[in-house]
């Protein structure tokens, strides 16, 4: 016998709340670098980030938490390669 026996099945979704994808333009602005210099640091896998589309031409979004974490990463770099 099934626990629920005699009661409707229910569902209640769980609400997920994914981060907002950045542009180009917008993680450029919150780096403050030229988005072409982003773009390119982008296809050349220096910083986190996420293609969309087959073929050559992608398009570049980006995530504000791994940005920063990744801004931090190498503050910390520069700080330990300077004491």
């Amino acid at each position: 016998m099934s626990i629920n026996a005699g009661k409707p099945a229910t569902y209640s979704p769980k609400l997920v709340e994914f981060e907002r994808l950045l542009d180009a333009e917008e993680a450029a602005a919150l780096l403050r670098i030229h988005p072409k210099t982003l773009q390119r640091m982008a296809r050349q896998g220096k910083l986190p980030a996420h293609p969309f589309g087959d073929g050559q031409r992608k398009r570049w979004r980006f995530l504000m938490t791994e940005l920063d974490a990744w801004m931090r990463a190498r503050n910390n770099e520069f700080a330990t390669r300077a004491a």
